[in-house]
């Protein structure tokens, strides 16, 4: 009997398929494979590709030299950039020189730029050994320390913490290289009268998980940062607010929309991991409800909204020893741990993060990959718990695996190192094709040392922003906004919703990509 036209052509596609396999070494690939044909497109644009995560890792952990402000160090690898910000704080009588910028601009925002170091260190206490494999242990503990030096200089006295230098509004109006800055620096607090409980509490958080990290490297150092973790903790839950009430000017850049409770119940974890001191344990417990640890249903985790974390960190405490009461509400903790991890995988009956037609979540328009990044970074941290206790999961009552959240989460790293629609890596300076118009004032303008003369505000937008070129530096490491939920993207400096990078973008990938680097297994998926 004679093939018609598209058995012809059905075959022939089947026979490709068959052909690919043998590099697979897997016979359910081949099961699935052969039940569609659109497993073509995966073979050959997805699977087959292969990522150095070594050097993304490694690109990762130097874009925090790119950020940082203060004098820099003799072993500056960022060497385009130059000392800036040396008068911080110098205008109300305190030393604030030093810290990150948080993304393309020139000012220090507090919550921010302790949220990224709870991630990098977080990352470290999870995957130091892969990261010390790899040759970046020293240098991500470089990246920590830039931070949380800052931070005791802005930990003033027990309940004082100074938490921005700067102002947005002025800054955005220039776009001077951070070595010209003329925008005011100004420096603002928080304190008993004018509270902030989410800042005081996330650097508490920072530093009590950089405790960790410094434990055996440094343990004077280490002390130090508890002592100040504690008392940040203490000033944040005695002296209760919201830090956007306190420091107005950081409503339109950073405002504290989810409150503050979180951020308590965030630091109390991490202070309780940092010191294993029942009475940080028991605040988890005994605030459950009333500060929404076991009430919000959360598909977001980042610098203003930790609930996820703070749930998946919780879940992983439960013991069976345990009292039955505190058990109880572990276990409510993990539910909500659990939707959160079920809306990343589309697994949820309803309320799950929605995905690019390339598979890319998507949560907002705005910064879209900072999403994505702490969400891989939940994902492979809980999967690895699951796998280390034998457990699994359901999701509206289909079983749910770890290898399958780890596998999720290594596809949404895939797609940020280019197997995406656009063939484009979103992490600067990594694979052939990545963005070269970064909205960043000092990547985008002629570095300070090939140019000493001053660049003011007007110059600094005619001749360097509207430069349609690109940028005459790279910024290694940065992983910028990202795709739009059709994943396109325009690489253009003025298009700061895709183009701008930040810190707490890059921070959880360092841990994602430390883990992938490290592992031996080859992980295949729906995705």
């Amino acid at each position: 009997m004679n093939e018609s036209n598209e058995e012809k052509k059905r075959r022939t596609k089947e026979m490709k398929i068959t052909n690919l396999l043998p590099t697979l070494h897997t016979s359910l690939l081949l099961q699935r494979c052969l039940a569609s044909l659109l497993c073509l497109y995966a073979i050959t644009n997805h699977y087959t590709q292969a990522f150095d995560y070594k050097d993304a890792l490694s690109k990762s952990i130097l874009y925090f030299e790119g950020q940082r402000s203060g004098y820099l160090p003799h072993n500056q690898r960022v060497t385009w950039r130059h000392h800036s910000g040396l008068y911080d704080g110098f205008q109300q009588g305190v030393n604030l020189v030093g810290g990150y910028y948080d993304a393309g601009d020139n000012v220090k925002f507090g919550l921010p730029m302790a949220f990224t170091i709870t991630l990098l260190s977080w990352s470290v206490i999870e995957y130091g050994k892969q990261i010390s494999d790899v040759g970046e242990y020293h240098h991500s503990l470089e990246a920590i320390k830039w931070g949380t030096d800052y931070f005791i200089k802005c930990h003033t006295q027990p309940n004082v913490l100074w938490g921005q230098v700067g102002d947005g509004r002025s800054d955005h109006r220039c776009w001077q290289r951070p070595e010209d800055m003329t925008t005011g620096r100004e420096a603002y607090k928080i304190d008993e009268e004018h509270p902030g409980s989410d800042l005081a509490g996330e650097t508490a958080a920072a530093m009590a998980a950089s405790s960790i990290v410094f434990r055996r490297a440094n343990p004077h150092y280490s002390n130090l940062l508890l002592q100040h973790a504690k008392e940040l903790f203490e000033f944040a839950d005695k002296f209760r607010g919201r830090y956007d009430d306190s420091i107005e000017v950081v409503k339109g850049y950073y405002p504290s929309l989810s409150g503050y409770k979180d951020e308590l119940l965030w630091a109390a974890l991490w202070l309780y991991k940092a010191t294993g001191e029942m009475d940080y344990f028991n605040y988890v417990i005994e605030n459950a409800h009333s500060f929404g640890g076991v009430g919000w249903a959360m598909t977001e985790f980042s610098w203003d909204v930790k609930y996820a974390g703070v749930q998946v960190m919780a879940s992983m405490l439960l013991k069976e020893t345990m009292p039955e009461e505190e058990k109880q509400i572990l276990h409510k903790y993990r539910s909500k741990a659990e939707h959160y991890i079920c809306a990343c995988l589309d697994k949820n009956k309803e309320h799950n993060v929605k995905r690019t037609p390339g598979g890319l979540m998507f949560i907002r328009p705005w910064n879209n990959l900072q999403y994505v990044t702490t969400a891989t970074f939940l994902l492979t941290v809980y999967s690895d718990y699951l796998k280390l206790t034998s457990q699994g999961t359901s999701c509206h009552r289909v079983s749910v695996g770890p290898d399958e959240m780890a596998s999720f989460a290594k596809s949404q790293v895939d797609y940020i190192l280019g197997a995406n629609p656009m063939n484009k890596s979103y992490l600067v300076g990594y694979g052939p094709v990545y963005p070269k118009r970064v909205h960043h004032r000092g990547a985008s303008t002629v570095s300070y040392k090939v140019k000493h003369s001053f660049i003011g505000c007007t110059e600094g937008y005619h001749s360097w922003y509207g430069h349609q070129g690109p940028n005459p530096n790279v910024l290694i490491g940065a992983v910028v906004g990202g795709p739009d939920k059709k994943d396109g993207f325009e690489d253009r400096r003025g298009n700061f919703m895709q183009s701008e990078a930040c810190t707490y973008n890059t921070a959880p990938l360092v841990g994602v990509l430390a883990k992938l680097h490290g592992s031996d297994e080859i992980m295949f998926d729906d995705y």
